[in-house]
């Protein structure tokens, strides 16, 4: 374990340990001032996390622009998952976390007093590493979301008083299903169990669910990594899709990958900390830090 010296937020300088292999070198404010013509869809500012007395990030600032994509990358522990999780306040699960700085969501502090945190996730909805699909139906599992906030009511008393969302349920599983490019695979079977679907499937069956409450922002937490090599191909092609209509932000550790499909892309390294960010093809091709180099170049990670 190095040490390197870097800026921190108030101008000074101070020191982190650097994984072996990694250069010592000041990191610069404008390796990470990334400017973009899109409106603002979420902005950090001064972020720590502590778990404990450990610190997972150190201070990171970064707007993201909406409808586009943003890929997180760097070694194992550098702090992406825990940066991803505070972008919808998932972090306030963990009793040890504390959190310190700003997040917004079109301007608005998410972590003020008053926030409805149930509101917050439907608006900021997330995809896990693993897929998750619950021991329901396909058809269920989309369902689950609306049903559960009470914008579908397709229960037995609805059903006998004549007003059963059934119809209006069954559009929303197909509009969902389509926009997760799972429907021409699934359409004939809506009833059977999810568990049933390969494991490509079931991650894409996690993403209609979470297109099932509108939301306005999409976090993936190394959405592909336990997939095979068509499945993940699948995957990539629908994050382009859903770039369209949905912020995304995606914690990836296949830089390959953040190549092809982001638009922009931070690069987190030791000690929590925000080394670079920028346009995609910039950051890969022509990094203006030298750790950032070695990163993307495999000489450490």
């Amino acid at each position: 374990m190095s040490e390197t010296t870097h800026t921190t937020t108030d101008g000074t300088d101070s020191t982190v340990g650097t994984t072996t292999g990694e250069t010592d070198e000041r990191v610069r404010e404008e390796w990470r001032d990334y400017s973009f013509d899109a409106p603002t869809k979420l902005g950090v500012d001064d972020l720590d996390v502590y778990y404990g007395d450990d610190r997972a990030l150190d201070g990171v600032s970064m707007e993201i622009p909406e409808k586009s994509v943003t890929a997180l990358i760097g070694p194992s522990g550098c702090g992406k998952s825990t940066f991803l999780r505070c972008l919808n306040r998932m972090n306030d699960r963990v009793s040890s976390a504390r959190i310190d700085g700003s997040v917004t969501l079109d301007g608005q502090e998410i972590y003020q007093d008053g926030v409805n945190l149930v509101e917050l996730r439907k608006r900021v909805g997330m995809v896990f590493q693993s897929p998750n699909p619950f021991p329901k139906s396909i058809r269920e599992n989309v369902a689950y979301g609306p049903e559960k906030h009470g914008d579908l009511d397709t229960g037995v008393l609805a059903r006998l008083l004549g007003r059963s969302d059934e119809e209006r349920r069954d559009e929303l599983v197909e509009r969902c299903l389509r926009d997760a490019a799972l429907w021409d695979e699934v359409h004939d079977r809506l009833d059977d169990n999810a568990l049933g679907l390969s494991g490509g499937q079931q991650q894409r069956l996690c993403i209609a669910r979470c297109l099932s409450v509108d939301p306005e922002v999409i976090l993936m937490d190394e959405p592909a990594s336990a997939l095979d090599p068509i499945a993940t191909a699948k995957i990539e092609d629908l994050i382009a899709e859903l770039s369209e209509e949905y912020t995304v932000v995606i914690v990836t550790h296949n830089m390959q990958q953040a190549a092809r499909i982001s638009d922009q892309t931070a690069v987190f390294l030791t000690g929590g900390e925000l080394v670079e960010y920028g346009d995609t093809d910039h950051v890969f091709e022509s990094p203006q830090s030298e750790r950032v180099e070695d990163y993307i170049t495999g000489k450490f990670g």
